[in-house]
This record gives C-alpha cells, sequence and structure tokens, in this order.
C-alpha cells in the first residue's frame, strides 16, 4: 500500500499547486469586479484603463528567457546523466526533450519582439 502513497503525493502536488494558484487569481478577479460595481453603482465614471486586465509588459519576454533557460538545462542534464535504459540506450539520448521548452521560450521572445516593434511604429 505505501508504494503507491507516495507516487500519488508526488503527482497530486503540482495539481494542487496549480489549483492554489488558480483559485487565488479567481478570487483576485471577482474582488476587482465587485470593486469597480461599486463604483459605477456610485456614478463614478470609469475610465477604460480600468475595465482591461492588467498585463505586464516584459511578461512574454519573461516566459520566453524563463523558458528558454529551463530548455537549455534539461538538455545539459540530460547530456551529463549517467545510466542506461531499458534498451541500452544512454540517457543522454534523451536530450531532445529540452528542445520543447526552449523553442517555446524562443516563440514568446518572437512574439514580444514583434508586439514591441508593433508599438514602435503604431
Amino acid at each position: 500500500m505505501e508504494y503507491l502513497f507516495i507516487p500519488l503525493i508526488v503527482m497530486l502536488a503540482p495539481v494542487l499547486i496549480v489549483f492554489i494558484v488558480l483559485r487565488y487569481r479567481y478570487r483576485q478577479a471577482q474582488e476587482r469586479y465587485r470593486t469597480l460595481l461599486q463604483l459605477a453603482d456610485k456614478g463614478v465614471e470609469l475610465p477604460a484603463q480600468l475595465l482591461l486586465e492588467s498585463q505586464g509588459a516584459g511578461d512574454e519576454r519573461r516566459r520566453g528567457l524563463v523558458l528558454i533557460g529551463g530548455g537549455l538545462g534539461l538538455m545539459a542534464m540530460f547530456l551529463t546523466l549517467p545510466g542506461q535504459l531499458d534498451n541500452g540506450l544512454g540517457i543522454s539520448h534523451l536530450w531532445g526533450i529540452g528542445l520543447l521548452p526552449l523553442m517555446t521560450g524562443l516563440g514568446y521572445l518572437a512574439s514580444w519582439w514583434l508586439n514591441r516593434r508593433g508599438d514602435v511604429r503604431g
């Protein structure tokens, strides 16, 4: 029975973390909307900026850099791990797994760069 307990905890921990973060964001948005409704009920004219969801200017750049770093880290980890898989291949052959976050990060950086160029022109 205990051989199922540890893997279950390991697999449920990330799900629980994501649930907590999403619930926090949901409650934060609800409080924001409740405040906006109270202001509107009092007759205060709401500026358009208050109605838009706030997003940081560097979010895409930050995500891109974190994913690139994670992808490079995964690639380095797999390349340096000793050991063999069941089919006789070394674990170092799994370095390509790091390409997924690396390429996703490059996509975020490209999106940030293109959006930045559009803001300068417009």
